[in-house]
């Protein structure tokens, strides 16, 4: 039931039925056994739930769905939620760089040192936080890393 459950998405014959209902369809063309194609059919609540495996799947399917990523993005939308991480971040004085990165997941927000020290540093991983929650839609959650660094090089010659 778990590995047949969204076999209708193929459609074949019927494009106009929703998936499970086509899926269960398919199922008992093929002669599975009752309780397979009760759980396809039911999986989004289009029938009945008549056995034990129907909840199983359909919470199962929900957990699988819920996963990052498991939504695909069309690749505009994606790359567009990225640079609005950036810029949001970048919009801040005494950032110099941004990256978002682990799929926007993560964003990387390097400061000037000579700008910025460090108790603002930590306020400003905060704000940003804060910000992003307020305006804009993301899945998971946001991992806003501000990174202050001080080099100092000399040469001995």
């Amino acid at each position: 039931a778990g590995l047949l459950h969204d076999i209708g998405k193929v459609p074949d014959e019927e494009p106009e039925l929703p998936h499970a209902l086509y899926g269960m369809k398919l199922a008992e063309k093929f002669k599975e056994k009752p309780a397979i194609c009760n759980a396809i059919g039911a999986h989004h609540d289009e029938v009945e739930m008549t056995s034990l495996l129907a909840p199983i799947v359909q919470v199962c399917d929900a957990i699988s769905g819920a996963r990052p990523g498991a939504r695909r993005e069309i690749v505009e939308a994606y790359i567009k939620r990225l640079n609005d991480l950036e810029q949001l971040a970048m919009s801040y004085p005494g950032v110099t760089k941004t990256y978002a990165i682990q799929a926007g997941r993560e964003l990387r927000v390097i400061v000037g040192a000579d700008k910025i020290d460090d108790k603002q540093t930590e306020n400003l991983s905060g704000e940003i936080a804060k910000k992003i929650q307020d305006e804009m839609t993301y899945p998971g959650q946001v991992k806003i890393t501000v990174i202050r660094e001080t080099r100092a090089v000399s040469y001995a010659k």
